[in-house]
Parts: C-alpha cells; sequence; structure tokens
C-alpha cells in the first residue's frame, strides 16, 4: 500500500478510476531500482538527493516516488559512525560549557579537542559522530530488492488500487477462486453476503458497523483483501468510495491487477516466468532427481543467499541413503541467473564466488555474459536464451549421477552372497544404500541374474521339476509366486520354455 498522498485517481465521468502504471513507465522503474543500487553504502541524504533529480526528470513525481515508496521497503540504512552519536554530542557540549560557549571555529575546535581528550580518541571522529544517527546522514547499508521492473510495475499497481480502497464503504467481487475469498474475508473479520446477479454470485463485503453507517474505518481491511482477490485467474470488483463525501463508484479486473511472482490459477511464489516453466516442464519428467522449490539459505560471506532450487537424488530403485554409500541425502543448488541490471550481477557474481562448499548449478542467461566468471568460480554452468532448456539441466545431474553410481560402487565389495534363496536386486542395492547400477560389476557367485531377480540354481532346479511343457500359463505362475518371483517371462526362458498366447485370456507353456 502507498500514503494517502501518493494516491493518483481520475474522476473523470464522475468515477474514480487509479491512474495505473503502464508498460511504457518500465524505464522509469528500472531507473528507480538503479538509484538505490547505485547509492548502498553512501549516505540517505545523497539518495534522496538521486530520487529528486529522478523525480524531476519524470511526468509525473507521484508515480516515480511512489516507486520509491516501495523500494525503501528493502533498504536497510544504518548509523556508521566512530563513536556512538549521543555520547560524543554530551561529551562535545559538556567541553563547549567549560569554555562558556561555542561562537567561533577556534572555540568549536576547542571544545573538540576537550571532548576527544575524555573520550580517549581524535577531534575528527568526535567531529564525525556528532549527527551521524540523523536520517539524513544514515548509510544505506545494504538493499536487496525483492522486484524486478516489471514486478515493481505490478507491485505498484496492486499498492495504488490497495491505497484507493482505504476510502471504500462497500466491495463486491466476482472471482474463479470465491473459497479462498470468503476464508480471506472471515479472516479479516468483515462482514459478507453471496448475491446471485445477472453475471454470477458475487461476494459484498460490508465492515461490521455497515449494517448502521457508513465508515471508512475498515478501509484497511478492504485493501488487504484486495491481494487475495487479485491471486485468482479472473474476478471483477466493484468498490464503493466516499471520496469526500460524494460517493463514487471504482471498478478493478484481473487486467488491472494483479500479485508479482504469481501466476494466476497457478503455483505462487516464483521470481520469474522462467523460472516457473522450468519447473513445470521438470517435475513432468520420470527422473531420480526430486524438484525442490526455495531450499534452505546458504552462508554466503556476511549474508546468505537463497536458490531458486533444488534436485534431491532419489532413486526409484536403491538410494544413496545408506552407510555405505557415504553419500546422505545429496543435493545439488540450482540459481537462475536472468537478465538484470550491471548492480545486480555484480552482487549475484559475489554471492556465487563466498557461497558455502555445495554443489551449485547456475543457468545463466547469454546476454549477461558472465557464463565464464561463474564457471571460474567452480559452479557448474547451463547458458540459456529465453527459457532454460531442460534436456541441459538433466544432463549436467545426469554426470552427477554417474559419479554418484562410481562412489557407491568403489564402496561395495567384488563379490557379495545374499541370504536369501530368491531377492530383486533393487532390494540388494537398497541393503547396501546404493543404486541398481552400481551393481553392475559385482559377482554374485551362489545365484544367477534371471531378469532383474537374483535366484539360487537350486531353486531353478526345483521350479524345472515343477513346471513342464503343456501346464497353462496361470498354473506356471502359481508356482512362481511360491517363491516370489514376478518376471514369468523371463525365468520361464531360462528354463528353457516360452508361452504360446492363445487370445488375450491366456496361454500354454510350451519347449523353445
Amino acid at each position: 500500500m502507498l500514503t494517502k498522498d501518493l494516491l493518483r485517481v481520475s474522476r473523470a465521468g464522475g468515477g474514480y478510476h487509479p491512474q495505473f502504471a503502464t508498460r511504457g513507465d518500465r524505464p522509469l522503474a528500472a531507473k528507480a531500482l538503479g538509484v538505490f543500487q547505485r547509492h548502498v553504502g553512501e549516505r540517505r541524504a545523497d539518495l534522496d538527493e538521486a530520487l529528486s533529480a529522478l523525480e524531476s526528470e519524470a511526468d509525473d513525481f507521484k508515480l516515480a516516488r511512489g516507486f520509491a515508496s516501495l523500494l525503501e521497503r528493502d533498504a536497510v540504512f544504518e548509523t556508521q559512525a566512530p563513536l556512538p552519536p549521543v555520547r560524543a554530542r554530551r561529551a562535545a557540549f559538556e567541553a563547549a560549557m567549560e569554555v562558556g560557549g561555542v561562537t567561533s571555529p577556534d572555540e568549536r575546535a576547542a571544545a573538540l579537542d576537550s571532548a576527544a581528550e575524555t573520550l580517549g580518541t581524535t577531534p575528527e571522529a568526535v567531529d564525525s559522530s556528532l549527527v551521524a544517527d540523523r536520517e539524513v546522514e544514515q548509510v544505506l547499508s545494504d538493499f536487496d530488492p525483492r522486484w524486478t521492473p516489471d514486478e515493481l510495475l505490478a507491485q505498484y499497481n496492486l499498492s495504488l488500487a490497495q491505497t484507493a480502497l482505504f476510502d471504500a464503504t462497500e466491495v463486491r467481487v466476482r472471482s474463479s477462486d470465491p473459497k479462498a475469498l470468503v476464508s480471506a474475508v472471515k479472516r479479516l473479520k468483515l462482514m459478507y453476503e453471496i448475491e446471485q446477479t445477472d453475471a454470477g454470485r458475487a461476494v459484498v463485503v460490508t465492515g461490521p458497523d455497515a449494517l448502521f453507517q457508513r465508515t471508512r474505518r475498515y478501509g484497511t481491511a478492504f485493501a488487504r483483501l484486495l491481494r487475495t482477490v487479485a491471486t485468482a485467474g479472473d474476478w471483477r470488483l466493484t468498490a464503493t468510495i466516499d471520496d469526500r463525501g460524494r460517493e463514487r463508484e471504482m471498478a478493478l479486473t484481473s487486467d488491472d491487477v494483479a500479485v508479482p511472482g504469481v501466476e494466476p490459477m497457478a503455483e505462487p511464489g516464483f521470481d520469474s516466468d522462467v523460472e516457473a516453466d522450468f519447473a513445470a516442464r521438470f517435475r513432468g519428467l520420470d527422473f531420480d532427481w526430486k524438484l525442490v522449490r526455495e531450499p534452505e539459505p546458504l552462508q554466503t560471506g556476511t549474508s546468505v543467499m537463497i536458490p531458486d532450487f533444488a534436485f534431491d537424488y532419489a532413486p526409484a530403485s536403491g538410494g544413496l541413503s545408506g552407510s555405505a554409500s557415504g553419500r546422505a541425502d545429496f543435493r545439488v543448488f540450482f540459481e537462475i541467473m536472468g537478465f538484470w541490471t550491471p548492480e545486480y550481477v555484480e552482487k549475484k557474481l559475489g554471492q556465487l564466488a563466498d557461497v558455502e562448499d555445495v554443489e551449485l548449478v547456475v543457468a545463466v542467461d547469454e546476454s549477461l555474459g558472465v557464463g565464464e566468471e561463474i564457471a571460474a568460480r567452480d559452479h557448474r554452468v547451463v547458458p540459456y536464451t529465453g527459457s532454460v532448456r531442460v534436456k541441459d539441466v538433466v544432463d549436467v545431474l545426469r554426470e552427477y549421477e554417474t559419479d554418484l553410481v562410481a562412489d557407491a560402487a568403489a564402496t561395495l565389495p567384488d563379490a557379495l552372497v545374499p541370504d536369501e534363496d530368491v531377492i530383486a536386486l533393487a532390494a540388494v542395492a537398497e541393503a547396501h544404500g546404493v543404486s541398481v547400477d552400481a551393481l553392475d560389476g559385482v559377482l554374485f557367485p551362489e545365484h544367477e541374474l534371471v531378469g532383474r531377480t537374483l535366484v539360487r540354481p537350486s531353486v531353478l532346479d526345483e521350479l524345472g521339476e515343477e513346471i513342464e511343457a503343456g501346464r497353462s500359463l496361470s498354473e506356471a505362475e502359481a508356482v512362481l509366486d511360491v517363491w516370489g518371483l514376478d518376471d514369468a517371462s523371463a525365468v520361464l526362458s531360462r528354463l528353457g520354455y516360452r508361452v504360446e498366447w492363445e487370445g488375450l485370456t491366456g496361454g500354454t507353456v510350451t519347449e523353445k
């Protein structure tokens, strides 16, 4: 939400129309981001001066000021001084009183010298600390924006509409997600009723006092409600606005307002369409790696970095969770680095240089031209243009998988002798904490591999005596079930038989 003084509305035709930012305002949004990024480490006064210059260049100073107001929420300002300012002022004022006041530069210098001697420091340190805690003297120590320029436009429009709802006395909403809407209304302790209109059912929302008198007391709750409304795929909102005693109507639709980072009716929280598109396509694969959205933060020097994704290795048959593999819970982090300002790129490169010792794959927009720099930091790089190719990422994960299998296989003995007469390879792999592929070089001197199952020769001999040509397939399968053998085709072939099919209902065991 914005402050009321930044509200931009048109009252043309007796209505109440928020003046939303458009695609043409994107350069101004990008410049506002750049101003904050360039002034990290500088005084707030210098930042304010640069923002004032940006306002003077803009067609509408309220729009520029609105962008700055939103971005300031991601800014961290600190008092940076050699001494605590309050302590420095007290010492300086006491020193000034001792000399009867300060009316000249020489008297000021003498007072600073006396204060410095009292505090055991230098006059320069006292002087620079006197007003360091004033707001204009505070330093922009960190700025980590949550929005791209496009998302800043969307957030501005959402905030502008929320501010316009401050003076609402009644709100009517038609939504494609009425369940979420009603849940939010109840959470905000607002009154509502469902009305049947020609266009369908509408939720009419008022404050608890609306039955008795018009009130603007619940405007803030209406503004908060809009965020839930805007996450639906299709919606329309009309609000009755108390505009300085005159009643006006405001209409909003899903074409006007959206929630940054949330695709309508899709998974929320993605920072970009590139991320959302990649996640949707990767999750459609039948793959031994599980995609995790926004995993745990990684330490990068004095700050942290939250990668976009992580991949957990989880093969369907036989994992790497056992102690024998030595690679428990293997995770590869994945960051998508798209186009942004030069300042953002430099910050991201700094994070990648300082990130803790983890496996990290970085998909880099080729237009940035920093792939080699990232690779030099011992991270794997996947270049992309437009969208990240799932195949390129899968190829990298296959390389990790090959290494994991090799590492796991190295922990195994040359030969294994399972106690069971019949046991699946997957069960052996799971018992030793490795993947099935890691068993490729292992010998099983007391078993024979039939299909994907290890079987002792004595069992095969018994099966050979019980199964003979001319028996039905169902009878043969019943015998195999006793031994826990479910791959009838492989076992019958090993015994020298094949199945002569009789339509789709069954078959007869015959000699090859």
